[in-house]
């Protein structure tokens, strides 16, 4: 058993506070930039393009990731409260809602140079999970998205939410979703070339990210404006399978070609 009662704050600059959560963030495309630009991309015009792309994702990843939240988990209380829409410090972010923030800036920005949409999701796609490795490990720090009730011997107390011992859900993600999704994909994109098939790292980024949600979400407890949803799934497993549909649609489309 281990006890969680970590700082949300970093550090603080003179009066603002600097949350490990944003860090997160700003660390994960930091090293997904690196990534892509010092290993994967090897024409120079290809990288100057994907440097210009990052501000497009960025907002991207902002914007769609606060209004899927928006949206998917809390619209009667934003519906009533519109101004806190904005307040990105208080936190309430969607996953499936950054992803497609992302997707339509990437449409929108190769459309503009004419090029195809699948080079730059590939590459994004492979670099996504450094990215989700960290937020999810801010998560544990912040003591959210925490699991269900267990006596597993590695189960944790969050001593801002309860006294009960609960899964770590958010390391669970991390590891699945995180690590063990980065090493697959790393090895596909550089032993197996499969960037040079435009769409395949995306389709295989999409199929296991969200069978690995889907199955993390019945350790993790359904978000508490929400609970339940149909046959008893949460919202993200109902948008997991949507987005598991996707990509196999993704998968044997190119796997076809």
């Amino acid at each position: 058993m281990f006890i969680n009662n970590f700082d949300p704050v970093a550090f603080s600059l003179f009066s603002l506070e600097i949350r490990w959560y944003s860090l997160a963030y700003i660390f994960g495309i930091l090293f997904g930039w690196f990534y892509c630009k010092k290993i994967l991309i090897q024409e120079n015009k290809t990288k100057q393009e994907f440097d210009d792309l990052i501000s497009y994702v960025i907002i991207g990843i902002i914007l769609g990731g606060r209004i899927g939240y928006v949206l998917f988990y809390n619209i009667d209380y934003y519906s009533k409260n519109l101004i806190e829409i904005i307040y990105l410090w208080k936190g309430g972010m969607s996953f499936h809602g950054g992803v497609i923030g992302v997707f339509l800036a990437i449409f929108f920005y190769s459309k503009s140079i004419n090029k195809n949409i699948f080079i730059f999701t590939d590459l994004i796609a492979a670099a996504s999970p450094i990215g989700i490795f960290l937020g999810r490990l801010a998560n544990y720090i912040n003591s959210e998205l925490y699991g269900k009730v267990t006596n597993m011997p590695w189960s944790v107390i969050y001593i801002k939410v309860d006294q009960l011992k609960r899964h770590p859900s958010q390391i669970y993600e991390a590891l699945l979703e995180g690590l063990i999704l980065f090493i697959i994909l790393n090895y596909l994109v550089t032993k197996k070339k499969l960037l040079k098939t435009h769409g395949m790292i995306s389709a295989i980024f999409l199929i296991i990210y969200s069978f690995s949600r889907f199955v993390i979400e019945f350790f993790r407890e359904p978000d508490e404006q929400i609970g339940y949803l149909f046959f008893s799934l949460t919202m993200g497993q109902i948008l997991s399978i949507i987005f598991l549909i996707f990509g196999l649609f993704i998968y044997f489309n190119k796997k076809n070609v």
